[in-house]
Parts: C-alpha cells; sequence; structure tokens
C-alpha cells in the first residue's frame, strides 16, 4: 500500500507498467527519491515493495527485473515480517563486521539468481 501511495503521489509524468503480474513504475520523483533516500551510496536502481517495483526509469527496470523479482518472492514467502527480517539480515551483517546491503541474506539470494540467469 505504501508503495502504491508513493506512485500516486509522484503520479506527475510517472508510467506504470504491469510486467508478469509485478506492477512497475517510474518517473521523475520516483528517480529523485530512489537517488536520494536511500542508504546505498549514488542511491538504488530500484526498490520492490511487495508486488510493485519502483526505478529510476524503465532501463533500471529492465536491468534489475531478475533480481527485484526475488524480492517479490521474498515478500511472497515471508509476508509482512518481509521488512523486519531483511533488517535484521543487515544488522547481523554489520554486527558481524560485514557489508549491511552486499551480505545480506536477502540481496545474496538476489544477486545469485541474477548472477545465474540466463536472461
Amino acid at each position: 500500500m505504501f508503495g502504491l501511495a508513493m506512485v500516486l503521489l509522484a503520479s506527475h509524468r510517472t508510467r506504470v507498467s504491469v510486467v508478469n503480474g509485478v506492477i512497475e513504475a517510474h518517473g521523475p520523483a520516483i528517480a529523485w527519491v530512489l537517488t536520494h533516500v536511500t542508504v546505498l551510496g549514488g542511491g538504488a536502481a530500484a526498490l520492490t515493495l511487495g508486488h510493485l517495483v519502483l526505478g529510476r526509469d524503465l532501463e533500471a527496470l529492465e536491468s534489475t527485473r531478475v533480481h527485484e523479482r526475488v524480492h517479490v518472492r521474498q515478500y511472497e514467502q515471508w509476508g509482512p515480517l518481509f521488512v523486519p527480517a531483511y533488517l535484521a539480515s543487515s544488522v547481523w551483517a554489520v554486527a558481524t563486521g560485514r557489508h549491511f546491503y552486499l551480505d545480506n541474506w536477502f540481496e545474496r539470494q538476489a544477486f545469485w539468481a541474477e548472477a545465474t540467469s540466463d536472461l
């Protein structure tokens, strides 16, 4: 619901489509948020919120599709516990001297799927 509200608020020049049952959205306001309001240096190319994927632009959505679909499946599996589990995985990574994002268990699954995809 939060993601859909964000898309509606950023609706000026926002483009929305459904790709294989997942809502994808991109536009200037979404690009600004993904660039400036994330904890990743340089921002994020895309972000998954349930069955909604927000991308900086169409190219970002296309290039991150395999990775973000893993997060869609994780949301399906974990339900409302996904966000707390994701955050806990980042905290665990930092607590054990690793990177909060690259060593997050959920991200490692997505990066592995991306690396082994034939798309």
